[in-house]
């Protein structure tokens, strides 16, 4: 007589459409652990363009993220120990997402990358935290990640999955889902401002003149680091991690 494994050992089970929901909250609960292991509570989120390189038409952006990058690190390393840090977080990929992890690095610091598992992009870049290097099948579990632990957003020019994730972060504030403001940066004031054409949609009347107080234009590393600075004020009593609260994205 064949011996049937128990249903959580059981892998044809676990990858059935039965068990979705399964992996669903295993995409939740696994970097719940992680991240209370790794005491890792505040993050600053980088968004941009995966096919961004730094010899590139949009060179100077990957330099930039980088930068930015490595001085958010230095200055949140040079906080009061009693303060939470800031871990600069990243999608995982190539492109902008590197260049964010990169610059951490450089700084010497930790830093998050949320990967997606995509059929002809992206693995994890080399400069992720391996204890912080998580990988997600769903977007949607990973675009929670992003908004749960997320204290600044800044966003450098991307297609269509950059701007999924800056709608996302910018609804949620919008229609206040999020537990506290999140500064939200838009880094490249001249792409974006092509690419999206935020006055017209006042103008439409689809949002409200206030909406456009959601998020700024930046176009320099020590400029956008100003305004995080001013806009961030560590908090002596951040917890770590739980499970979701009433105003916790799709809670």
């Amino acid at each position: 007589m064949m011996h049937r494994p128990v249903a959580y050992k059981n892998e044809e089970f676990l990858d059935s459409e039965d068990a979705r929901v399964v992996r669903i909250i295993a995409e939740y609960l696994e970097p719940l652990r992680d991240f209370r292991r790794q005491n890792v509570q505040n993050t600053i989120v980088f968004f941009g363009s995966a096919r961004t390189t730094p010899d590139g038409p949009f060179g100077r952006y990957y330099a930039e993220a980088r930068e930015l990058a490595r001085l958010v690190t230095l200055w949140s390393q040079s906080l009061p120990t009693h303060h939470h840090h800031y871990i600069v977080c990243s999608g995982g990929g190539g492109g902008i997402m590197e260049a964010a992890n990169r610059g951490a690095r450089d700084a010497g610091g930790r830093t998050a990358g949320l990967n997606i598992g995509l059929p002809h992009e992206q693995k994890p870049n080399d400069f992720i935290t391996p204890e912080l290097c998580f990988e997600f099948h769903y977007f949607f579990m990973r675009k929670l990640w992003f908004a749960h632990l997320a204290r600044a957003l800044v966003v450098f020019p991307g297609g269509f999955g950059t701007m999924d994730e800056l709608m996302e972060i910018l609804t949620l504030a919008q229609t206040d889902k999020l537990e506290r403001r999140i500064p939200v940066l838009l880094y490249g004031s001249n792409y974006w401002n092509e690419i999206i054409d935020f006055d017209a949609l006042v103008r439409h009347e689809m949002i409200s003149p206030e909406d456009l107080e959601l998020f700024r234009y930046v176009d320099d590393p020590a400029v956008a680091l100003g305004i995080l600075q001013s806009a961030l004020v560590p908090e002596k009593d951040s917890k770590p991690p739980a499970l979701l609260s009433s105003r916790t994205p799709h809670g």
